[in-house]
């Protein structure tokens, strides 16, 4: 699978955001067409918080065992870059690219003592001087932008997120993913106002796949949902194991 060459037919692409080997393997089992990763539910699953608190050689490892135990194309979720030098973000991703990735996230907030938005023109500017190496790399990865003025509870969130997309769609990014969107008017009128392919992810109150289809969107995730629900269902677990004084629970 390419992102960029994939026909309209079979959009859109639902990925399956895995954080190891067995959430992969579980997932191509599944037939789910592509596999992206979650650096919140990596992060978590190695005691850090999201933020790129992990290394970029902790996520690289982890991605080298997932990519040697499945075939399915994998999206990773670079975080910021894990530098805020643009030519050692594109040699992140040129390792990356090595190990058979064929697409990455990276997103235009930075987490301090809390997660905030870069200026846009400054994010821009950084994303046109990667996307520019990547091709004169002649590398073939789809980048794919998260703005997250929805995720942060900002002012006029859509506005934002579509002023954004603009400034994004010329400095050279292949696809725009806004996490915590989740009206259905407001998918819309971002599918209406930017010619970059929109990625939405999982929420509460999300419309449901047939309807998202609809209105044009292209790729849906899951972010660290899937990873929480598995938390929640183990503790679960293991508190009926304690309380009961019985493994017949879990039989």
């Amino acid at each position: 699978m390419n992102f960029k060459e994939t026909p309209k037919q079979e959009l859109p692409i639902l990925l399956c955001n895995v954080w190891d080997v067995p959430s992969a393997q579980t997932a191509e089992k599944l037939g789910y067409p592509a596999i992206g990763t979650s650096s919140g539910a990596m992060a978590r699953m190695l005691g850090y918080e999201d933020g790129e608190e992990m290394s970029f050689e902790e996520l690289e490892y982890l991605l080298k065992r997932i990519r040697a135990s499945v075939d399915l194309p994998l999206s990773v979720d670079l975080e910021a870059g894990y530098s805020r030098n643009p030519s050692k973000v594109v040699e992140h991703i040129e390792r990356l690219y090595h190990l058979g990735v064929i697409g990455i996230n990276i997103e235009d907030s930075l987490v301090g003592e809390k997660r905030e938005l870069l200026a846009v023109e400054i994010f821009a500017e950084t994303l046109k001087d990667i996307t520019d190496q990547l091709q004169s790399k002649q590398m073939e990865v789809f980048v794919n932008v998260r703005t997250d003025p929805f995720l942060l509870g900002e002012k006029n969130p859509l506005e934002e997120s579509i002023r954004r997309a603009k400034y994004y769609e010329e400095a050279g990014a292949d696809g725009i993913f806004i996490p915590c969107i989740e009206q259905k008017e407001d998918i819309q009128k971002m599918v209406e106002r930017t010619n970059l392919p929109v990625n939405v992810m999982c929420m509460p109150n999300l419309p449901n796949f047939k309807t998202l289809k609809e209105i044009g969107v292209q790729r849906i995730s899951m972010g660290n949902f899937l990873y929480n629900e598995m938390q929640t269902h183990l503790e679960k677990s293991l508190t009926a194991v304690k309380q009961k004084h019985s493994f017949d629970s879990i039989f």
